[in-house]
This record gives structure tokens, sequence and C-alpha cells, in this order.
């Protein structure tokens, strides 16, 4: 459904540690705008070292949406953060600002432009049969075989994605057809929004520098502290937010499974990984345009000036 094809929002994406948040908050300002984060780690209140959430200062600079709206143990889909981020976009361009939309969430970004396809729906027993079967070969072994009948959308998957393993393996049994072949031959025609995508184009060793140096960072700001107080608080490891790259590692650090030494590489490794998967996302969508950041920021404003003219003027 088209209903905010009149509205126009820029979006700021790339994968982690490329300098979306800087960016976002420079534009922010430049553009009287506002930012509604598409982060969905962020989205979680208490996960906030481990998420690089924009600090106090940051967000009482430029008011940003969609930042520690759920608690950590609270389900909080694609179709969620599409309902929500709606809400917030209404209540933005309603007060006469724009709207810097922020995240390297691939999905949550789709889902807010061109909406969610409405795929098969399987039948329980089904849903129910995979689940007992990644419980008795495990999450790698559910990707490998999803891997066997769509790459595409495997390419692009954790093992700990499991909703979504599970959820494709069932399209693709019920329809005979891969999800990712199935969501583009049933994607909405017109986009929800009129959107200028910028994507930040990182070197990919320096990206992997940056990987590297800010969990050295997050981990030296009290990243295990934090862990510590949610597992506390009486939040289990087994919630999908507590199993996100950098929690998963610190509990098991905290739980005697890790060394300090250990958690931190796993962390490092992974996030390297969990960059290379947003890039393979993000750069299979042709709308986006890429540009160095820092270095070409006065470019970047230039195309955010000139689309928003294009609708004011």
């Amino acid at each position: 459904m088209n209903i905010n094809s009149a509205v126009k929002i820029l979006i700021v994406c790339g994968p982690t540690a490329s300098g979306k948040s800087d960016l976002a908050l420079r534009l922010a300002h430049a553009l009287d705008a506002e930012i509604v984060n598409a982060d969905s780690m962020q989205i979680y209140r208490g996960l906030d070292i481990g998420t690089a959430k924009p600090s106090k200062d940051q967000q009482a600079e430029i008011p940003h949406h969609l930042i520690s709206v759920a608690d950590p143990d609270q389900l909080f889909s694609a179709a969620d953060f599409s309902d929500a981020a709606d809400a917030a976009i209404r209540d933005i361009v309603s007060r006469g600002k724009r709207v810097v939309v922020v995240g390297g969430t691939g999905l949550y970004i789709r889902a807010l432009v061109n909406g969610l396809v409405d795929s098969p729906s399987g039948a329980g027993e089904l849903r129910r049969a995979l689940q007992d079967e990644a419980c008795r070969v495990g999450n790698e072994s559910m990707l490998e075989r999803l891997r066997q009948v769509d790459p595409e959308l495997a390419a692009g998957l954790h093992p700990n994605n499991l909703v979504r393993i599970i959820r494709a393996l069932e399209v693709h049994h019920l329809t005979g057809i891969p999800l990712s072949r199935y969501q583009k031959e049933h994607a909405f025609a017109t986009r929800r929004y009129e959107t200028l995508q910028i994507g930040i184009s990182v070197d990919r060793a320096e990206l992997y520098q940056r990987i590297d140096a800010r969990v050295e960072q997050m981990l030296a700001a009290g990243l295990l502290k934090e862990v510590s107080g949610l597992l506390a608080a009486g939040f289990g490891r087994e919630l999908k937010s507590l199993r996100s790259i950098g929690y998963k590692e610190a509990a098991a650090h905290l739980c005697g499974e890790l060394s300090a030494e250990e958690a931190a590489r796993l962390i490092k490794r992974d996030t390297r990984h969990y960059a290379k998967r947003q890039l393979t996302w993000f750069k299979a969508d042709p709308d986006i345009l890429w540009f160095e950041y820092p270095e070409k920021f006065g470019t970047i404003l230039t195309h955010a000036i000139e689309f928003y003219e294009r609708q004011e003027g």
C-alpha cells in the first residue's frame, strides 16, 4: 500500500563501523531533520555499549526515534519496526521536520521502503517439524540445507537467525520457489516512501581495522559489566537480543566458557563476518548511491538538498 508516497525520507545505510551514525547526525543538523533508527539491536533497552548506540549527548543534539523502545525479552519483528517507523515519520513530518533513517539492518529498511512480502503461510505442523529438526541437527545444518535450495538468501543469513532460516525453508517446501525469488516476483510495484539511499563505502581492510578498534573500545567502556547487569536482571542467554554479536560472547565469558581474550577475538571475527553479510545485502540494491565518508560529505549533502528541493520547490 503506497500510503506515504508523498513523503521523502533520506536513508543512510552500510556495514557496521562505517560511520553511519556520525553521517546521520551531520545530515540531520544540516537539513533540520530528526533521526529514525533502523538497527535491530539498538531498539532494545539496556543494550547500549554492544550496539554502539548514539550517546546521550548525541541524542540530545538531534531527536532520535526507535532507540531503546523494547525490553530485551520482547519480540520485535521487521513488521513491528515498519509500523513504529511509520508512526515516527508521521510525527516528524507533522512538525515540519525532515527525516533521516539510519541503520544497518537491511530487512528493516526494505520493510519500511517496500513493505513486507505476503509470502505463503505454512501449516503449523511443518514449522514445528523444522523447529524440531533444528534442535536435533543445529542451526548451521539448517542454514546449509537452505543453501541447497536458496543460496542467495542463505548468503545473507547468520546461523543464529533461525526464524528466517525456517521461514525460508517453509516457503520453499510449500511453493517450490526460493524465498529470495518469491520476494522479487511479489515485491510491491510502488514504494511506500520516496527515498534517497546513501551507502557508506569503506575499504575492506580499513573497515576491519575499525571493527577491531570498536570492539576494544566497547570492552573498555564496560561491555562485560553491561551484559552482567542484563543477566542479573533475569534476561536469559537464550533471548534473541542476547544471542547477538558481542552479547553472546560476553555472556559465555561471564559464565566461564570463554577467556576474555577468546571472547574478544570471537566478537571481532563475528562482527567482520556480519559486516560482509551487510555489504552483500546492500550491494544488491541498485538504488543505493555509494560514497566514501567523511571525504565525500559535501557531495552527499548536495545530493540530499537537491532531493528535498525537488519535493519542496
